[in-house]
């Protein structure tokens, strides 16, 4: 495919990762399946916050994904030597000056989005906003560096983005609610750790010690492995709070999961682990679609 012209419409559509958009809809939609279905008859589902919190979540992706496309090209880090896909200012498709103009945008426009979730949730949602941001900037800054991103990943693709949509919904929180958000965590995880396995060597190179460069590749390839199961799992509680259905639909996530773990094994390292990359982004998208479903049968 012919490269894109510098800041074309295509250039900035390969810097946003639409791919990576999975991750930022899973989680949302799993908290707001949970509250449509724990809701009583005489409550209303709140359909604006419920899109607000969506596109918040889509757009602080791509905030993130500017972030980290114009820092780790600063420290050097987008060389001749990576393995993963193409980033959009060290191939030149946007400059600089303007990676840095879209990141004010993207992130002032989250900031304006996620405003009127105040009149639903209450003015903590600044401080969740707020922690939102922050963040974004010091994970790709420093955080990913003291192999911390998988904490990040729990936290705030995890816990934040389910059980924040199920608050606004119900103004309260459950204990399934935070089981089922772990749970999304630790699935979505899973791409940040085949992203840092096939990095391993450029990364314990660079400084850069993620928890796959402690554990090593064998144990990070079992990683993987666990997160999934960890997380079907972890589905017990839907059986308690009686949706059974979200519990049994998504081990059929975890055949694709498996299955994606024995092509990583065969695979082994190199840049042909993009693949892999790619089949865990629709797991976890067969994964968020499951307990939804099953959640509200």
């Amino acid at each position: 495919m012919a490269e894109p012209r510098r800041d074309s419409a295509r250039s900035w559509v390969l810097a946003a990762r639409p791919k990576t958009l999975t991750g930022a809809a899973v989680p949302v939609m799993i908290g707001l399946s949970m509250a449509f279905a724990d809701r009583s008859a005489a409550m209303a589902f709140h359909w604006l916050p419920a899109v607000l919190c969506l596109l918040f979540a889509f757009i602080m992706q791509i905030d993130a994904n500017f972030i980290n496309d114009y820092f780790d090209f600063k420290h050097g880090n987008d060389d001749e030597t990576r393995l993963g896909p193409k980033r959009a200012c060290a191939m030149g498709w946007v400059t600089v000056r303007n990676m840095k103009h879209a990141i004010v945008i993207t992130t002032a426009l989250a900031c304006l989005v996620g405003l009127p979730l105040i009149w639903y949730g209450g003015v903590e949602m600044i401080a969740v906003g707020l922690f939102c941001v922050v963040f974004c900037f010091l994970y790709t800054t420093h955080l990913s560096y003291l192999g911390l991103g998988d904490l990040l990943v729990l936290v705030f693709f995890g816990i934040i983005p389910v059980c924040v949509p199920y608050y606004i919904q119900m103004h309260a929180i459950t204990g399934a609610v935070v089981v089922a958000s772990v749970a999304c965590g630790l699935v979505i995880d899973t791409l940040l750790v085949v992203n840092n396995y096939r990095d391993i060597d450029n990364d314990r190179k660079n400084g850069k010690i993620t928890l796959i460069v402690r554990m090593g590749a064998r144990m990070g390839r079992l990683f993987y492995l666990l997160l999934g199961v960890v997380a079907c799992g972890l589905g017990i509680v839907h059986i308690q709070n009686v949706h059974p259905m979200a519990f049994v639909l998504p081990f059929v996530y975890l055949i694709f999961h498996i299955v994606s773990y024995r092509q990583m094994v065969r695979i082994d390292h190199g840049r042909e682990l993009n693949i892999i990359l790619g089949y865990t982004a629709r797991n976890m998208l067969i994964y968020g679609l499951l307990v939804s479903i099953g959640m509200l049968i």
